[in-house]
């Protein structure tokens, strides 16, 4: 099936197409165009065009069509679902789960449209501003380069285009090259709810071209990116004076004090370590667990692993299947190899059956070790023996990455501290890192990026203050 690009309200045809496989049978599901520089001047222009009738549309108008691509989701939740699925190589009860939260998005956009405010100020609070009143207003930047990663196809452009389209802005989307099915069903179902012609556009093929243009172009005011830190410390550095909200790396950690209860505890860092794969931006990648507990943890989270079942994403039973491509597939093989090299013992998983790595449980890993001080992105989880929380902490912060961390505990003044003393954007006291509902602030500290995504903190990213003031 060929794809086109959607332009100005428009299905473009390209000049040139790639095939799309599915991660986990290999079949080509599709051929997508692959933009060169005049679709992206093409995309860009029609974007700027659309400006002007963004900026001006009322809030009920925009909460409105919020709403309705929301709805159109809601009736369409099963392709949706089926579409991730088969693209990204995820689970569809894990698919149907990101479906959801792609509804829920799109509402709190809907609603977050309506609350867009700014202040009154007191000025003659100094002297010489007797008799003037003044206040401050939001305005929309105007276009914003949307770049977007694979694992959560769906949702995380909703966490993009939901907000731009909020504050009034217009979108120029980018998606991975191994999800764009995703974005352009997005493309129609924003069609459909009426949404202006090039308030959205939404362009495939190579990262390099695409997001160099929409980084150095200056009449893009806003870039807001998923990946990896390498690429989005080059786009900070090349961006200018745009606005740059960037969502990067990490290697979440979780903490296991003495007195929880592992019935609870064990399940819910199993599914955050195996979830997808682990190809989750805050998936559990390092457990530390002290150590009165820590052989009784170990056991448990072992016997929690083998439960899960892997396969193909489009079975209702599945819990896990293959990686994004088989390269990720090796690179994760070998960092578990580099490990053992090092010393660490693998429990279980460690081989790859088809193309799915199994899910990967590593102890006596060095903190040096890739699986340890890098980003894994795949099924793989450490769990080392720790001492006290104390320490524990000292090991979650010496990370060049920062997102978010888990701590269980029962202890009201550790759980305190370890809310002051961990380096990271959010801290999630006894429950995995893993966990985000949509409207929260979201983002990391250090190489785990810069700016917040949740739609009312992601609209002030993408939004000017303006000062207004009359002299009486």
């Amino acid at each position: 099936m060929r794809k086109a690009f959607y332009i100005g309200g428009q299905w473009v045809e390209g000049s040139e197409y790639s095939p799309l496989y599915a991660p986990h049978s290999g079949e080509q599901l599709a051929e997508i165009p692959v933009a060169d520089q005049s679709i992206v001047e093409q995309a860009i222009r029609a974007a700027e065009q659309a400006n002007p009738v963004m900026r001006k549309m009322p809030a009920h108008q925009r909460a409105s069509m919020l709403d309705k691509i929301a709805d159109l989701f809601a009736e369409r939740s099963e392709e949706a679902a089926r579409i991730v699925a088969e693209e990204a190589g995820k689970p569809l009860k894990t698919a149907r789960g990101e479906i959801a939260r792609t509804i829920q998005t799109y509402r709190f956009a809907a609603e977050e449209a309506k609350r867009i405010h700014g202040e009154t100020l007191p000025i003659d609070a100094a002297p010489g501003g007797e008799g003037r009143i003044a206040y401050t207003v939001r305005e929309p930047l105007g276009t914003i380069g949307a770049i977007t990663p694979f694992n959560f196809p769906m949702n995380l452009v909703a966490h993009k285009v939901g907000p731009a389209l909020a504050a009034g802005n217009t979108v120029v989307l980018k998606p991975a090259s191994q999800t764009p099915l995703s974005s352009l069903f997005l493309a129609q179902l924003a069609e459909e709810a009426g949404l202006p012609a090039g308030a959205l556009n939404v362009i495939t093929g190579s990262g390099g071209l695409v997001g160099d243009i929409l980084v150095t172009d200056p009449r893009i005011k806003a870039i807001t990116f998923n990946g990896s830190p390498q690429v989005g410390i080059g786009i900070r550095n090349r961006a200018g004076l745009k606005r740059v909200t960037l969502e990067l790396g990490s290697n979440s950690a979780v903490v296991v004090d003495r007195d929880v209860n592992l019935a609870e505890v064990v399940p819910r860092c199993v599914f955050g370590a195996f979830s997808f794969s682990g190809q989750v931006c805050i998936s559990v990648q390092r457990i530390y667990v002290v150590d009165q507990i820590y052989e009784a943890f170990v056991e448990a989270f072992l016997a929690e692993t083998r439960k899960l079942r892997g396969g193909d994403p489009l079975l209702e039973d599945t819990d896990f299947s293959a990686m994004i491509h088989p390269k990720e597939t090796e690179r994760a093989l070998s960092w578990i190899r580099e490990a053992q090299q090092q010393g660490a013992h693998v429990l279980t998983g460690g081989e790859v059956e088809g193309r799915v790595l199994l899910p990967t449980v590593l102890t006596g890993v060095p903190v040096d070790a890739k699986v340890s001080c890098q980003e894994v992105f795949g099924p793989v989880v450490l769990i080392n023996r720790v001492e006290s929380v104390q320490e524990a902490i000292g090991y979650v912060n010496d990370s060049r990455y920062g997102l978010q961390a888990g701590v269980y505990t029962n202890d009201l003044h550790t759980a305190l501290d370890a809310a002051d003393r961990l380096h990271v954007g959010g801290v999630i006291i006894n429950d995995i890192p893993t966990f985000r509902v949509d409207h929260m602030p979201y983002g990391g500290v250090k190489e785990s990026g810069m700016g917040r995504e949740g739609l009312k903190y992601a609209i002030e990213e993408m939004t000017e203050m303006k000062l207004v003031m009359f002299k009486r």
